[in-house]
């Protein structure tokens, strides 16, 4: 590092993202350079259902599947090739997917053919599934995250399998000097930590440093949610037609700002930033093959408009293994969509209900939900807002049951309820199982591959023992004191999502003084009674005082994972808006005190 390079990165490094995942708004990347200076920008295309989706649809032509990037971000860059080459900008990306080595190759054409240097990198090994039987002939059982069972419990054969990679290939490509770092599965956060420990030249055992990256990594990984997409107070939040993309500055500390580019849309607050913070967690004690962060260090200050202070956290050794996402064929599933409207909708859906039931029966469909949703308004103006929907999924081994199943309910055309409008079907598709595997770091193959073919070893990290979440003991009823009976979202906001089979739900306030009222009042007990469906689940009930939050994982409500259940709402993303819809007791005084 020259003696500039070295002044220059004295202040904090500007990362901005502008892809929070696969599908995300192609035109953040055009944002993104018109926006307000940085040094990095990064996106994010991958996740757990994301990579199950490509599996389903490419399981018959593997061929295909192992080739498979994301080719739409070519498209993002190739029109800003030369203004990236003009501003030093470094771009790191996940968009590699099953074949980073085939896209870093296509960009470094894109590049030659516009007449830009460019330096170009990828960062391999995550993908294992050439490997999986000769680790388990070696007494790697790939035990499942949850529930420990080893992988020969898994139906299906895996058709795809990546291990989730740290930051350290990333910092390695930029130390050599690429522009453009492609990656496949490396973690969200990587993303990041990557870049920053490059700018700061940190060292593998800065361990609260790289935990102050993993956090702001984790913060701005889903795109515009840290600037008030998918935020439960979006009604108090401007401009929300088109929020921005976020940006965080990293100091040398590990501390950070989390803002966005001055003339987008939406807003960075407090409260923003917190619905990303207990975002897709899965306790205090978050785990990154660079670093386990303490999340419980987490501080967060208003330090102006849009801008979020996240003070340093605490971390230390990451555990000895990391995540390895196996995808499996596990049969087909299907969707079915038809509508009640009017009068005697309990009796319509229950008529429906049972010749759907026989139909499927008769067909030998494996699993079955049927059920309404929604519920009709009272004298309704509009048709539409006499109707609701009803909804059949279905799951099979062939998928000739379930193409039986759909082409019978369709027949119902005549002979079932009145204002029968027909039926709309998704399917049949390939339904995927997912297994999240655990192997040691120290036996996967991350390297980098450097523009000219020279290729880094990135050894395993110093790690410790991960000996499970702390346990935070229930807590006592709430005083006594007069009440109204109000929807949860009165004094509370919800941010839920999934990670792997477990839905998790981080539930805070913004009202300083409500917070004994909610940690009380917000027992595993009281959850149950708020989302039935949990009755017979094991949940975990997590507090974050700092963030005013109670964190609940609720273990096996997806069944195996988001690509293969059955539910309306698959990935719990929905799971925190409904607990907010719930009715709970709120102190009056406090109902007073909530803006």
């Amino acid at each position: 590092m020259t003696k500039g390079e070295r002044q220059l990165r004295n202040r904090a490094v500007r990362i901005a993202n502008f892809s929070g995942y696969l599908g995300d708004r192609r035109s953040a990347f055009d944002e993104a350079m018109a926006g307000d200076p940085v040094d990095v920008l990064v996106g994010d295309y991958l996740a757990e259902i994301t990579m199950a989706g490509v599996s389903a649809a490419l399981d018959a032509d593997r061929q295909a599947l192992a080739g498979f990037s994301v080719g739409y971000f070519l498209e993002q860059i190739c029109p800003h090739l030369a203004a990236v080459a003009e501003h030093d900008l470094k771009i790191v990306v996940n968009a590699g997917a099953f074949d980073p080595a085939g896209l870093a190759e296509r960009v470094r054409a894109a590049a030659a053919h516009a007449g830009v240097e460019l330096d170009v990198a990828h960062v391999e090994g995550d993908g294992v599934l050439h490997r999986l039987e000769d680790l388990r002939a070696a007494g790697y059982d790939l035990a499942h995250l949850d529930t420990r069972a080893p992988l020969d419990e898994l139906a299906g054969e895996p058709i795809a399998a990546n291990a989730y990679l740290g930051g350290w290939g990333i910092t390695a490509a930029l130390r050599e000097g690429a522009d453009i770092v492609v990656c496949g599965r490396v973690t969200d956060a990587s993303l990041v930590t990557g870049p920053t420990a490059w700018w700061h030249d940190w060292g593998r055992e800065d361990w609260d440093r790289l935990a102050g990256a993993v956090v702001a990594g984790h913060i701005i990984e889903c795109g515009a949610q840290a600037a008030g997409g998918n935020f439960a107070g979006f009604t108090r939040l401007p401009g929300m037609l088109r929020p921005g993309f976020p940006i965080a500055e990293i100091a040398a500390d590990g501390g950070s700002v989390i803002t966005k580019h001055g003339a987008d849309e939406g807003a960075v607050t407090v409260d923003t930033v917190t619905a990303q913070l207990v975002y897709e967690i899965q306790g205090p004690h978050y785990l990154n093959p660079d670093v386990t962060v303490d999340m419980g260090s987490v501080r967060l200050r208003q330090a102006g408009r849009d801008r979020v202070q996240v003070s340093p956290v605490t971390g230390a050794p990451p555990p000895p293994t990391t995540k390895v996402a196996i995808y499996a064929p596990a049969g087909y599933q299907i969707g079915i969509t038809t509508h009640l409207t009017g009068l005697d909708v309990e009796e319509k859906a229950g008529l429906l209900e049972r010749q759907v039931r026989r139909i499927a029966a008769e067909a030998a469909v494996d699993e079955l939900v049927v059920g309404r949703h929604g519920t009709p308004v009272t004298d309704p103006r509009t048709q539409d807002e006499a109707t609701i929907g009803f909804r059949v999924a279905a799951a099979a081994e062939r998928p000739e049951p379930l193409q039986r199943l759909s082409r019978e309910t369709q027949s119902l055309g005549l002979s079932s309820i009145p204002g029968f409008m027909g039926v709309e079907s998704a399917g049949p598709k390939r339904r995927i199982d997912y297994w999240p595997g655990l192997l040691p770091q120290e036996v996967l193959d991350h390297k980098t591959v450097l523009q000219d073919g020279r290729r880094i070893a990135i050894d395993s990290p110093k790690t410790e023992p991960f000996h499970g979440q702390p346990v935070h003991p229930e807590p006592e009823p709430p005083p006594p004191t007069p009440t109204e009976r109000v929807p949860l979202g009165r004094i509370a906001y919800a941010r839920s999502g999934d990670k792997g089979g477990n839905s998790n739900l981080g539930i805070w306030t913004d009202v300083p003084e409500a917070w004994p009222w909610l940690r009380a009042a917000l027992t595993t007990s009281e959850l149950r009674r708020l989302l039935p469906e949990t009755e017979n689940l094991t949940i975990v009930r997590y507090e974050f005082p700092h963030l005013r939050a109670v964190h609940f994982v609720l273990c096996g409500l997806l069944g195996n994972a988001g690509s293969s259940n059955l539910r309306l709402d698959v990935i719990g993303k929905a799971v925190g808006e409904h607990v907010r819809a719930r009715l709970v007791d709120v102190p009056a005084a406090l109902l007073a005190a909530a803006p």
